[in-house]
């Protein structure tokens, strides 16, 4: 079973329809249908029931796709997460004693720097 497996047959569940989700993923519809021909024959389970009028979801299918789509959005979550596109957050930790002179000195050199300031659970972090 493999990614791509998962979110063509997510996709098909999505569109109701064997052409529509070919043409939503830019593949052909014999491609398609031979992909999630595959992934039923690994999984011992028909997935979704073909008609001339578009496909139904079996059970078993519903079942699966349940999980199907918790591992696409999983995908899309890392993907995004890790992307070497994603502009990186840098940070900026300072340590120092509470004394009033010394917050009032950091926060006026943090707005000159134009950093935002968010409060965490350990302090400020600018």
């Amino acid at each position: 079973m493999t990614l791509q497996q998962l979110r063509y047959a997510v996709k098909i569940a999505e569109e109701k329809s064997m052409n529509r989700a070919a043409a939503a993923l830019y593949v052909s519809q014999p491609a398609l249908s031979s992909t999630i021909h595959d992934l039923e024959e690994e999984l011992h389970v028909e997935l979704f029931v073909r008609s001339n009028r578009g496909i139904l979801i079996t059970p078993e299918g519903e079942d699966f796709l349940s999980y199907a789509r918790q591992m696409v959005e999983l995908s899309r979550l890392m993907e995004e997460h890790y992307s070497l596109d994603k502009v990186s957050r840098k940070k900026f930790s300072v340590s120092m004693q509470h004394y009033s002179f010394a917050v009032e000195a950091f926060m006026k050199m943090a707005r000159d720097f134009g950093l935002s300031q968010q409060r965490s659970s350990a302090g400020w972090e600018i």
